[in-house]
């Protein structure tokens, strides 16, 4: 963790989050979802090629949301209201937010009413490097 006070967090990488629809409980016939199966994998496949994948994992949907002060309240999940609960990761070894996006927009899932999340993965914890200056402040003398 970067403790110096003079170099804010920057973006550190990108990652894509899948969001939305289960295509999978969809009434497709078996070769509709043999091509939407093939065009995840060409996609993920180009990732890796092109050297943009970064790594990833699915996400099961069992969910335990966990709030309140020492975790005091632990709701089991998934949550049927949540229509954009994360199904999945995958972290992107691009430059740029822009190229980050144009992976994301490359996304084959997108028709079929999945969203993708696109976020920039800090250097530091934002939160702390704040704090840390508003400490460094208050220890200045008036």
């Amino acid at each position: 963790m970067n403790t110096d006070l003079d170099t804010p967090p920057h973006a550190d990488g990108y990652l894509l989050f899948f969001r939305g629809s289960p295509w999978d409980r969809r009434d497709y016939s078996a070769e509709e979802i043999q091509q939407i199966m093939d065009s995840v994998t060409a996609w993920f496949e180009k990732l890796e090629r092109e050297g943009k994948w970064g790594g990833g994992r699915p996400l099961m949907e069992r969910v335990k949301l966990v709030s309140g002060e020492g975790g005091r309240s632990v709701t089991d999940g998934p949550f049927p209201e949540a229509k954009e609960a994360i199904g999945g990761y995958v972290v992107l070894n691009v430059n740029s937010m822009e190229e980050a996006v144009a992976v994301a927009r490359d996304n084959p899932m997108l028709k079929y009413g999945q969203m993708t999340e696109v976020r920039e993965i800090a250097s530091d914890c934002p939160t702390l490097y704040r704090a840390r200056q508003k400490l460094a402040a208050a220890a200045q003398p008036v």
